[in-house]
């Protein structure tokens, strides 16, 4: 079977979710790569001021030629330049997997989002139908090989329990999609994915804040005495 890689990065619930997240003013996308999910904000209004979040040069100069503001921050230990509660939509695509500081990304984007603004994530899905028969084989999950970029894994429970216990009340899940569905073709994989998201290979969600943020995430590890050298600023 010939799996289509491209729907991993579920472009139309970007699209979708943008559309719910209209009217917005300001976007910021951390770990943007080239750029695509900001050019769906561009097409859905086009005086929105867009930021990438970067430090990958070719991906810089390509986000430069596209005239959108970059940010060269490393998003595990910088603080984002933007004032606090001044960004309407914080997309993270296809990035929470690549990092350890779990704690400070949530932070910054906490920070910089305005209540009532939303949040955009799209991760790969560990808990994906794949996943659960090659670890019932004895196999190891894809999404988290050892030997690839990706060093954490994502469940839809547990990004909920996660966001929850870090900051509680302060988001409310307002959609939640899956995206390709391995190992069936794209026609096949759309379908199972719209039917039953949480076995999808990549899973997305839509968050709304509902409250002011006061540095739960950094404050969590701390009182909660994990025993991990998490950077907290």
């Amino acid at each position: 079977m010939i799996i289509d890689r491209s729907l991993n990065y579920g472009r139309n619930h970007v699209r979708e979710f943008l559309q719910l997240s209209v009217p917005f003013k300001t976007v910021v996308d951390f770990g943007a790569g080239l750029g695509s999910d900001l050019d769906i904000a561009r097409e859905l209004n086009a005086s929105a001021e867009l930021y990438a979040v970067e430090l990958y040069k070719p991906y810089i100069d390509h986000l430069l030629s596209r005239h959108i503001r970059v940010i060269e921050n490393n998003i595990e230990r910088d603080e984002i330049y933007l004032p606090t509660e001044s960004t309407n939509v914080v997309i993270a695509n296809q990035i929470l997997e690549h990092t350890k500081e779990l704690f400070w990304i949530f932070h910054e984007m906490s920070r910089i989002l305005t209540v009532n603004g939303y949040l955009i994530i799209g991760v790969p899905n560990l808990a994906s139908l794949h996943n659960r028969l090659l670890l019932f084989a004895g196999k190891h999950p894809t999404s988290i090989k050892a030997n690839s970029a990706h060093i954490r894994g994502f469940t839809k429970e547990d990004l909920l329990y996660f966001i929850e216990e870090c900051f509680p009340g302060g988001y409310k899940l307002e959609a939640f999609r899956g995206s390709n569905f391995y190992p069936f073709p794209s026609f096949i994989a759309r379908q199972l994915a719209s039917i039953i998201p949480n076995m999808a290979w990549g899973i997305f969600f839509l968050f709304k804040k509902q409250k002011h943020y006061k540095n739960e995430f950094v404050e969590y590890p701390i009182k909660h005495q994990l025993e991990t050298n998490f950077y907290l600023g």
